[in-house]
């Protein structure tokens, strides 16, 4: 049975209260500023690495915040998630913290780096075929099985509360260097990380223009804000950007964006590659593809830089590293 929490539409109060939960357990990372990538497209660009936070990436934030409200007595039969990696890690390490067993549905052919880190947390890893399997099914199965609580990897109030922490802080640390945001570029697969900040932003920032950024035929929230309604992507080859290839947008985290989201952008692989070097070699950050797409964006004149601020998340780094070494060397 769905909770009746997920549905629930947050607010902004409720990332403040995520905030408080994650304090002293996720990462305030930094929002950093390179004077060469200024230069270059000729406006200022504040960078939100979130490849620093606990686990690599951003979904550590959504996952603490979802499973830190569970019931006592709903802990012994843990938790269930599915995810193609950086959710799974998220739920992982969170659940290890708060001494809450573990289960993560993940892809057989998720990266290798990412199933590893997913059990190396203590979490019980169940590997499924994505062609041929649903993952909700599998995980819905184990949640009935066990009585276990699933945790969504965005369409759950809890976890785009908590995810809306990065927005908040990238208000917050701008604010506090005096800059005033013209827009925010948000890699976005489900959509979580896009309606959290987006509810943060629209609160402390709400001159700023927020945008989405996916992989080229994984375009489905860009295509689908233009429409007004969900739309679901096409049958097609595979992009680089593994923690981006969600089918549809999320239900709730739609219901959000499409009332404080601007628009959306698409990058190809090729792109995405470009920025991955450019973050190596220029900024000195190992990012995953799925993370490299709002950086990718600005590098490849998607949007606008010149005379403007912007803001944008790397939202993680959890690259496999043989594919990682075949990107940078060209």
């Amino acid at each position: 049975m769905v909770e009746p929490a997920q549905h629930r539409k947050p607010t902004f109060a409720d990332v403040e209260a995520a905030a408080a939960r994650l304090a002293g357990w996720a990462v305030v990372t930094p929002l950093l500023e390179f004077p060469a990538l200024n230069e270059q497209v000729g406006g200022r660009v504040l960078i939100k690495p979130e490849v620093l936070q606990r686990t690599g990436s951003f979904k550590f934030r959504g996952a603490y915040n979802k499973i830190s409200q569970l019931p006592e007595a709903k802990r012994p039969a843990g938790v269930v998630a599915y995810s193609s990696g950086n959710h799974a890690q998220g739920v992982a390490a969170a659940a290890r913290l708060l001494d809450v067993p573990a289960t993560i549905v993940m892809p057989a052919d998720a990266p290798a780096i990412k199933i590893e880190n997913t059990r190396s947390y203590g979490a019980e890893v169940l590997l499924y075929d994505r062609y041929r399997e649903a993952r909700e099914e599998v995980a819905a199965g184990l949640v009935a099985q066990r009585g276990a609580t699933l945790v969504r990897p965005y369409d759950d109030s809890d976890i785009i509360a908590g995810q809306g922490t990065c927005g908040l802080e990238i208000a917050r640390q701008a604010a506090a260097l005096g800059r005033r945001l013209d827009a925010l570029l948000v890699c976005c697969g489900g959509g979580g990380l896009t309606a959290g900040s987006a509810l943060a932003l629209t609160e402390l920032s709400p001159g700023t223009t927020i945008h989405t950024v996916e992989p080229e035929g994984f375009d489905d929230t860009a295509r689908s804000l233009a429409a007004g309604r969900r739309v679901a992507n096409d049958p097609g080859p595979p992009s680089v950007c593994d923690a981006l290839l969600a089918p549809t947008p999320g239900e709730l985290t739609f219901t959000i964006n499409r009332g404080l989201v601007t628009g959306g952008l698409a990058v190809t692989d090729e792109e995405t590659r470009a920025a991955m070097t450019y973050a190596f070699r220029n900024l000195k950050l190992v990012v995953e593809p799925g993370g490299a797409v709002a950086l990718a964006a600005v590098l490849s004149g998607k949007i606008e830089a010149r005379g403007k601020t912007l803001a944008l998340t790397l939202s993680g780094g959890n690259v496999d590293p043989q594919f990682f070494a075949t990107v940078i060397a060209g």
